[in-house]
């Protein structure tokens, strides 16, 4: 069990616990041992009363409404941007550190975004919202490969196209998937479910996540620029992306092409990327492996294939990447910025 009675360790409240990523960081607390006195689970009123388990002990989930905050050090959010907008001020001001998996405060400038792999450094502080950012689930993975090969060679341009899992809108979103595929193969001249994605995903792929903007990008392909661009502190990289909702249960994969200011060698660029802190290169041995949602074997890890530089023009390559959005897009990123701020000292 991960609960001691260390006055160093913290209190800990998870408020989304209900959640996708919520049963996923309860997981991760579990498997990585992560350290505490008290855990609190929250969630909204309709989820208050029900019971989770955590490290063997049945704990009740509290109503966020009526939670008291100063009974905490440190707080995971992942109950949605409305709830974060509402309620993280209240965990700030009764003294709680907050990890956000929203993009509520990502572009604040009081608030660290923070990748620990990246820029873990930005954990040495306390910081003056009293809250740090946890990125899209799309960008963690892009950066985490990005800040090797821009301290190598330096990144010119980067241009992605994301297939994002229906996990992307947790729990919901896997099972409408799961009932319009079975009603697509048992009545498939009926209209499928589509209440989370129009239209239906079910054997279908949307070209739009989250909403359009004027400029006729989705904010969720915004998302991936300014972020990016914050996180590794080059305020004018140019990443421009296309995301796509892909008809699978969990796991985003992404297709990349970065333009360099270097020449690239690909046996280099593959060793590169293979010494990148929890990244696997399946092609590190042979070209034609690669790894796909489904075939991913550790969720704890980023994994690479398809790794091709441009013979026309060698200072550009394509990858391709597959992430656990659940763990390295959400809830392992945040577990991570804990960790650091737990050495650190910094709650």
């Amino acid at each position: 069990m991960t609960l001691v009675t260390d006055p160093k360790a913290p209190r800990i409240a998870i408020v989304g616990a209900t959640g996708a990523v919520g049963n996923t960081l309860i997981g991760l607390i579990e498997q990585r041992g992560l350290r505490y006195r008290d855990i609190q689970l929250v969630a909204s009123a309709r989820s208050a009363g029900t019971e989770l388990t955590v490290d063997g002990v049945a704990r009740p989930v509290h109503a966020v409404d009526a939670f008291d905050f100063s009974s905490v050090d440190l707080a995971f959010f992942s109950a949605g941007t409305e709830a974060s907008e509402r309620w993280v001020p209240v965990a700030t001001a009764a003294g709680a550190v907050v990890i956000d998996n929203t993009i509520a405060y990502r572009m604040d400038p009081d608030t660290p975004l923070v990748v620990p792999q990246v820029n873990a450094q930005e954990l040495d502080r306390r910081p003056v919202s009293g809250v740090i950012a946890n990125p899209n689930c799309s960008t963690i993975p892009l950066v985490r490969l990005l800040k090797g090969v821009e301290e190598r060679w330096g990144v010119r341009q980067a241009v992605v196209s994301t297939y994002q899992a229906a996990s992307g809108l947790g729990h919901p979103g896997v099972e409408e998937l799961h009932e319009a595929s079975r009603a697509a193969l048992e009545h498939p001249e009926e209209a499928y479910p589509s209440k989370e994605f129009t239209p239906s995903l079910a054997f279908n792929v949307i070209p739009k996540i989250d909403r359009f903007l004027d400029t006729g990008f989705t904010l969720e392909e915004q998302k991936m620029l300014q972020e990016s661009r914050k996180i590794l502190g080059i305020p004018h990289l140019d990443v421009t992306t296309t995301c796509v909702r892909v008809p699978v249960v969990n796991g985003h994969s992404e297709a990349v092409w970065v333009e360099t200011q270097g020449v690239v060698d690909r046996t280099e660029l593959v060793e590169v990327l293979a010494a990148l802190p929890e990244v696997t290169v399946h092609d590190r041995e042979a070209v034609r492996e690669f790894p796909t949602p489904a075939t991913i074997d550790d969720p704890d890890r980023v994994h690479v294939g398809r790794v091709r530089v441009n013979p026309s023009n060698p200072r550009a390559f394509w990858l391709w990447l597959v992430a656990d959005n659940l763990t390295i897009g959400a809830a392992l990123n945040a577990i991570q910025i804990a960790e650091e701020l737990i050495a650190r000292e910094t709650l």
